[in-house]
């Protein structure tokens, strides 16, 4: 999909940077040609010379370079480019594009840019939580750049948590994406992703380690393959594609109420968020003391099963696909989810294989459907992932067609 796409890839002065090469050879490796923008900074933490070297191209550092014919080259560099990808994009790059401060080459070609921009923020936890930097970010998504991540995980500054650049692999699928065919134009499709908090007290709640990555990335392959796409999320911290319809949720009830609101008017549901079981059959107003007891017995009562409520009864022809995460007989446990629930697929994931399942960026599934063998793929980002259980979910339209 990015063979001979011209890219523009804007890197600022972040630690990410040092990514910033694999990225060049990813791109390359696809077919697509390469133009380096970047900061006086970024050239602290990456040379010149490998990034002339990778992207086969001169490096644009200067406005007013001294050995240049003409002065514009922020606009000229830009003509034929086919998309924009900032990564890193530090907080102040950030800052600047939404404040239209154009005062470096690469807030001056960001200006100059009309077509498709993807940004790839990288920056310090507290930073990213900022109130200025989500502001900007929100503004950003606002004005249709697509943002690419970021990331949870350990950072350089010793930090743990949100802010951390999506992995090379992960920003160069998300453009595959973008520019793939827009196969599924005319349909609309409900995404669930993310956990469920199910309160105790206003301060306690059950939940599980559900980052959303999954369905966030299923979001996000849907919409750049034409669909209209509404995603109904639980807690997160990731931001979903500008083209996707969010719907927030918190609890099992607020996400069952929404997928049964949503799903009569759409033609297929993906079910990837980790909903939880069960809730407190009673919540508490207020916080719950542990004064003058050794024990608390908190009684649970079911939630609603939203998988099987779409799959069993309120199927009228939609594709209806679920998630499933095994420890123990896991093709025969989603054999059975897919059979008891009426599900058109089941995409399994198992808690024994390494990197796949919460939190990861990476993931190892399976496909269980009706016709025959599951289907195992190996280790893969979650964008590829994603795309392959949208190409699934084509097939499946397809079949019905």
């Amino acid at each position: 999909m990015l063979k001979g796409k011209r890219i523009i890839l804007g890197i600022s002065g972040g630690i990410a940077a040092y990514k910033s090469p694999l990225i060049i050879r990813l791109l390359k490796q696809k077919g697509a040609s390469v133009q380096v923008v970047c900061t006086q900074n970024a050239l602290k933490f990456v040379t010149l010379p490998v990034l002339e070297t990778l992207s086969e191209n001169s490096v644009y550092l200067d406005v007013f370079p001294k050995n240049r014919a003409y002065s514009t080259e922020h606009i000229s560099i830009t003509d034929n480019a086919d998309a924009m990808l900032v990564a890193p994009a530090t907080g102040n790059v950030i800052g600047k594009f939404a404040s239209g401060i154009a005062d470096d080459a690469l807030s001056t070609t960001f200006m100059a840019f009309d077509k498709p921009v993807f940004i790839a923020p990288a920056m310090n936890t507290k930073m990213w939580l900022s109130p200025i930097v989500q502001r900007n970010v929100k503004m950003l998504s606002e004005l249709k750049h697509i943002l690419i991540g970021p990331g949870e995980g350990d950072l350089a500054c010793g930090y743990a948590g949100a802010g951390r650049m999506s992995e090379p692999q992960e920003i160069v699928d998300s453009l595959e994406a973008f520019f793939s065919s827009k196969s599924l134009s005319g349909k609309k499709v409900l995404v669930t992703a993310g956990p469920t908090f199910e309160k105790i007290d206003p301060v306690r709640y059950i939940g599980n380690f559900s980052s959303g990555k999954m369905g966030y990335a299923i979001a996000s392959v849907l919409a750049s393959r034409g669909a209209e796409v509404v995603l109904v999320s639980g807690p997160v911290s990731i931001a979903a594609d500008p083209k996707v319809e969010l719907i927030a949720t918190e609890s099992a009830m607020q996400m069952h109420q929404a997928c049964l609101k949503q799903f009569p008017k759409c033609d297929a549901a993906i079910m990837a968020a980790a909903v939880a079981d069960f809730r407190p059959a009673d919540f508490s107003n207020k916080k719950l003391k542990k004064e003058n007891t050794d024990s608390l017995t908190i009684k649970l009562e079911k939630n609603p099963d939203i998988l099987a409520e779409l799959g069993s009864k309120k199927k009228k022809g939609q594709i209806v696909i679920g998630f499933a995460l095994e420890t123990d007989n896991e093709v025969e446990n989603a054999r059975k989810k897919l059979n008891n629930k009426k599900a058109d697929l089941i995409v399994l994931n198992s808690l024994n294989d390494a990197g796949s399942g919460f939190m990861h960026n990476t993931n190892s599934i399976v496909l269980v459907d009706r016709t025959g063998k599951p289907i195992k793929y190996p280790l893969m980002s979650k964008t590829e992932a994603a795309a392959i259980v949208v190409d699934a979910l084509e097939a499946l339209l397809n079949v019905k067609k």
